[in-house]
């Protein structure tokens, strides 16, 4: 019997002989990073048994191993991970191991003309295959009524997937109870010379039930994907990090006023929601299905002063000067920011020693949160920085304009107020909208403008006085770095930090943060993107815990400076 090997070059032009040696690399070359000519193999002459060599081989992309005599596959067959194409067609495999459903690039899987009764539930996982051919198999009644052609594989890898058991073998009870774990990292211990308020911020992108679709989320289970199921796990998140403020985007409005609302009242919140601004255009039983921001925060220790719309079309309209950028680029985008001016009540100081009677005249300390959902798409850097040079000129205003509200007339300076500022800003720490929110200017000029014609409409938005940069007016900083949590979105092709949580460094020191999940676990689980059963959106919530100076003492020591 001739058993023949043979190897794809990944040169398509390679016209050299068949005989040339090609090197095969060590798994010691791959983890150095070495790269590979080789992309696929072919074997064929009535083989039996595949050597286990083959499965070291995981830079490969097409395996072909059809007219064989293969009885089964081996489950290392799960490492070959950047396969796209794998044939096995024409051989006597009558089982496919459950690894297979590590194979997730895999675009086409080839096992016609084969002695298969049964499917590995796992397979749903290969939510990218296009081709999947399984004619001429003795499949169970199970699978084969989901069988139509090869070209149509859907309908039975949802079934396969919905099918499969929740990773890890976690029960249904257990996901509800507890999230996957994070390591809680202190930052700063509290003061112990006087009262000061303490208090945590949540921060989170829920996904919107219209956005959680097998259309953009395919490795993950229909049913986990329904509103009915991932309700339950987001109010685990809550009531397990029991936040004193949660900053909320993608609440759908019917959702808000149905579940949000009447279940956070019960645990002692008060919330306040805008839908985005497109919902203004429709008809009642429309806007149930618009998303927007919330922010809800516990009444013993908060109280609201004012809330406050941000609605970035608007803006854009009121600042156009002319400018066709202003209104083709940015009018035409729905996002909003919601802002919350709060006082503090006696209940965030009860963790202080001080008597009774020191926290009542503490109340009353003014605190401003906002919300801010950005737009999301890339290839709109100019609109998002657009979007957050508004955010900031409008959280100015509103300190600017509350002067019946604030006790002290010196505080109408718009720095000499608390902000907690959340958001999924969809911008990632080296954007022109993070540089502009941590250092307090952007050049005019800045690469992500896309040299448009921003800049004379943009001026009267800031408080620079140079004409070459535009600036806001808070001193803030993130209170999160790549190394505490190295990214807040996780889905199959995309990992990286968009959410945040600033605040303002001259009033908030941040006592610590929960830490990201440990990378172990999404290895454990089989995790490649969230949502999943037990993360039900694909951001990742932020929670941190700040100490709030008394602002008395801080405007006392500043007048004798």
């Amino acid at each position: 019997m001739s058993v023949q090997t043979r190897i794809m070059s990944r040169d398509k032009n390679d016209r050299s002989s068949p005989k040339k040696n090609q090197h095969i690399l060590t798994p010691d070359e791959v983890a150095s990073g070495r790269k590979s000519s080789v992309t696929g193999v072919l074997v064929k002459g009535n083989v039996r048994n595949l050597s286990k060599e083959l499965f070291k081989m995981e830079y490969l992309t097409k395996f072909d191993m059809s007219n064989n005599q293969l009885q089964y596959l081996p489950p290392e067959i799960g490492l070959l991970k950047n396969l796209k194409v794998l044939d096995a067609s024409c051989n006597k495999i009558m089982s496919i191991p459950r690894e297979i459903g590590n194979l997730v690039n895999l675009r086409e899987l080839y096992l016609s003309k084969n002695k298969i009764h049964f499917l590995p539930y796992e397979m749903g996982r290969l939510f990218l295959l296009q081709v999947l051919d399984l004619n001429n198999n003795p499949l169970n009644s199970e699978f084969s009524s989901l069988y139509s052609e090869k070209n149509e594989p859907q309908k039975l890898l949802s079934y396969l997937l919905d099918s499969l058991p929740i990773p890890g073998g976690i029960t249904e009870q257990e996901i509800l109870s507890q999230p996957p774990k994070r390591d809680w990292v202190v930052i700063g211990e509290p003061s112990q010379s006087s009262p000061h308020a303490i208090f945590t911020v949540m921060c989170y992108n829920v996904l919107c039930e219209k956005y959680a679709t097998r259309q953009l989320y395919g490795y993950c289970p229909t049913w986990a994907l329904q509103w009915s199921y991932r309700k339950s796990t987001i109010m685990r998140d809550i009531r397990y990090l029991d936040p004193d403020i949660m900053a909320l985007q993608e609440v759908e409005t019917e959702q808000f006023h149905q579940f949000f609302q009447p279940e956070l009242d019960k645990l002692g919140y008060r919330g306040i929601f805008s839908p985005k601004s497109r919902a203004k255009t429709m008809t009642e039983n429309e806007k149930k299905f618009v998303d927007g921001c919330a922010i809800f925060f516990k009444t013993a220790k908060f109280r609201l002063v004012r809330e406050y719309l941000i609605e970035f079309n608007q803006i854009a309209i009121r600042s156009y000067e002319g400018s066709e950028e202003m209104l083709n680029r940015v009018m035409t985008k729905d996002n909003i920011g919601l802002a919350a001016m709060l006082e503090t009540e006696p209940g965030v100081y009860q963790h202080s020693a001080t008597g009774d009677a020191a926290v009542v005249e503490l109340r009353g300390e003014p605190l401003l949160v906002c919300t801010a959902h950005i737009h999301w798409d890339p290839e709109f850097s100019d609109v998002k920085l657009v979007q957050s040079i508004m955010l900031m000129n409008e959280l100015k205003k509103l300190v600017e304009e509350q002067k019946e509200h604030i006790r002290d007339e010196g505080r109408r300076d718009p720095d000499s107020i608390p902000l907690v500022l959340c958001g999924d800003l969809n911008s990632q720490p080296d954007s022109g909208v993070i540089e502009f929110l941590k250092s307090g200017r952007i050049s005019t000029n800045h690469d992500d403008f896309k040299d448009l014609s921003y800049e004379s409409c943009l001026q009267k938005l800031t408080t620079s006085s140079r004409g070459s940069e535009l600036s806001h007016a808070f001193r803030l900083s993130s209170a999160y770095s790549r190394e505490l949590l190295p990214f807040t979105n996780f889905t199959y092709d995309f990992k990286d930090i968009i959410d945040y949580i600033f605040y303002s460094t001259n009033y908030l020191r941040p006592l610590g943060v929960l830490g990201k999940v440990d990378e172990e676990w999404f290895h454990h689980n089989n995790v490649i993107g969230c949502p999943n059963p037990i993360m039900p959106s694909d951001h990742i919530p932020l929670f941190c815990e700040f100490e709030m100076d008394q602002l008395r003492d801080k405007k006392a020591n500043a007048s004798h400076s």
